[in-house]
């Protein structure tokens, strides 16, 4: 008999403790049409009605807003509260006028609440969604960075982005640690080093290396296991910043 239910019902029969989650729009999303999204109550709701719509069509339990590079003006934060408080609602009403258990929300948001001069809206991220994942990876890159760097960093004794202290920050402007859910990479980046000899964390890096050039250096974790054994690099640990690394030549 050919199977009709939709992808995400057919996967959650056979993992019954899982919940599929259905993420809207994404990193590189165009950041001025979501500050025109959040703007006003109508754009909000042009935007919440089909996400649980879509959800209950194709058998999502979770609703997750990607956001994570979110403008800096204090008016997309104030409205991107008002979002979470209209979704909420908007969650609850349908729930209670389906008779289904109500959708979950979440978000997933940048590693630290602050966003340069602006926080973001920490209590209504803590009034309305169930938890956040927070994205603790890309504090370095060889795009815009000239010397190697742990883009995943648990630590950094030189005050630079890290975990610690991005997840410090959202507890102390009041989120609750049973919401902080900790997103962590499946990929690195190689840098090409101005000199092989000096290849630890902080090392000289004149960019991507080569054989991530297309990439912007990006590898991912399956091409940095094989690359590392194909060229008997040893994994090094560096007990600083909490961060594996391994180095090939000038890579």
């Amino acid at each position: 008999m050919r199977n009709t239910s939709p992808p995400s019902q057919t996967l959650l029969a056979q993992r019954t403790h899982q919940s599929p989650l259905l993420s809207i729009v994404g990193g590189n999303a165009n950041h001025t049409t979501l500050s025109s999204m959040v703007s006003t109550a109508s754009y909000r709701k042009s935007f919440i009605d089909p996400s649980i719509k879509i959800a209950r069509l194709y058998g999502f339990q979770c609703l997750e807003l990607c956001w994570v590079s979110a403008n800096t003006s204090s008016s997309d934060m104030t409205n991107m509260g008002l979002l979470f408080q209209d979704w909420r609602a908007a969650v609850n009403s349908e729930a209670k006028n389906s008779s289904q258990k109500e959708l979950i929300l979440t978000a997933a948001i940048p590693y630290s609440p602050n966003s340069d001069t602006v926080y973001l809206p920490v209590y209504s991220i803590q009034t309305n969604l169930n938890w956040v994942h927070v994205n603790a990876y890309d504090y370095h890159a060889p795009g815009w960075s000239n010397y190697t760097g742990a883009h995943a960093a648990l630590y950094d004794p030189s005050g630079q982005a890290n975990t610690d202290d991005g997840i410090g920050a959202w507890i102390g402007r009041g989120l609750s640690t049973s919401k902080l859910v900790l997103a962590l990479p499946f990929y690195g980046y190689a840098w090409t080093l101005k000199n092989p000899n000096d290849n630890g964390i902080g090392a000289p890096a004149t960019g991507p290396a080569a054989i991530a050039i297309k990439d912007d250096g990006v590898m991912r974790y399956n091409r940095i296991k094989s690359y590392a054994q194909s060229n008997g690099a040893a994994i090094m640990y560096d007990a600083t910043y909490v961060v594996n690394y391994c180095t090939v030549g000038s890579t």
